[in-house]
């Protein structure tokens, strides 16, 4: 029902469905055409749910996928993906389309039906080995990543995004290494003095959204506000807490720590408005945890 009622977002204000002189898929068997999915929102959003792509793919349906130029490296290797345009391009010749944010509807997507088939994105071996000799100095301490702010555009930002600072109390763990995973805004707030507090700046060799990916697979542990780096690491597969503000985005349901669209995420609530101290204070404890269990 709430991806029905989810189709009333094409009549705000807020967003505009992309409109063509070709049928809109519905979901019907359509063997052997081309469908062009069109991404919506943000990152994140894409990240989330290119998880049906292969659903798509199994159906003998040849895929365009047109999505932000910032994710072209990311989905140019996946082979079920025909071809890949960004946004500001032409189209190409194509059947049917439909919205990426639309295929929950159009599976009948339930809790026990969400696709699994983690990972769906994954990092090429030259990155992977890359960002393992980049990161082979401090083999014998947790590797963790950590990402502090969204885009400060997204209306709800405030409320999901902290600033560096709060994540302190974590920073003298002597068996963690801290790497910076932030990128654009928010990324200034690293300055010679939160350095020596040994947080590890490595972003300015990532010149792309692929890159991160290599820098995830070779760490133990991803930390993060509600962005796209959580999309990504749940998508790669790997261990990642996320921080939720007390009234939460929808993906991420209400009364669980867990997420039933990433099995290897945990989730890290608020438990009142604007209290990151407690829930930095739970992380601290949870690492703590980690750490002496191994």
């Amino acid at each position: 029902q709430g991806w029905k009622e989810y189709e009333w977002r094409w009549k705000t204000d807020e967003f505009h469905r992309p409109s063509f002189p070709k049928p809109m898929w519905n979901g019907e068997p359509i063997h052997g055409k081309k469908l062009l999915i069109i991404t919506e929102q943000g990152l994140g959003d894409t990240l989330q749910f290119a998880r049906y792509i292969p659903l798509i793919s199994r159906k003998g349906i040849k895929i365009i996928f047109k999505c932000p130029e910032t994710l072209i490296a990311i989905f140019k290797n996946n082979e079920e993906i025909s071809e890949i345009i960004p946004h500001n391009s032409s189209v190409p010749e194509f059947d049917y389309y439909c919205s990426l944010l639309s295929l929950p509807l159009i599976f009948n997507t339930t809790l026990s039906s969400i696709p699994q088939n983690i990972p769906y994105i994954n990092a090429t071996k030259k990155s992977i080995k890359y960002w393992h000799n980049k990161l082979s100095n401090n083999q014998n301490k947790m590797k963790i990543g950590i990402a502090w702010a969204g885009n400060p555009k997204h209306k709800m930002d405030k409320k999901r995004s902290i600033p560096l600072k709060t994540y302190y109390p974590l920073f003298d763990l002597k068996e963690v290494s801290f790497y910076s995973l932030q990128k654009g805004k928010g990324s200034e707030q690293i300055d010679d003095e939160r350095k020596k507090m040994g947080l590890i700046d490595l972003t300015n060799v990532i010149n792309d959204f692929s890159d991160p990916e290599g820098f995830i697979m070779n760490l133990d542990l991803v930390i993060t506000v509600d962005t796209a780096v959580a999309h990504l690491a749940g998508a790669l597969g790997r261990p990642v807490w996320v921080l939720i503000p007390y009234i939460p985005d929808w993906r991420w349901m209400l009364n669980r720590e867990d997420s039933p669209w990433y099995p290897t995420m945990r989730l890290f609530r608020q438990s009142y408005r604007g209290d990151w101290e407690t829930v930095v204070i739970k992380i601290r404890q949870e690492l703590e945890r980690l750490i002496s269990s191994n």
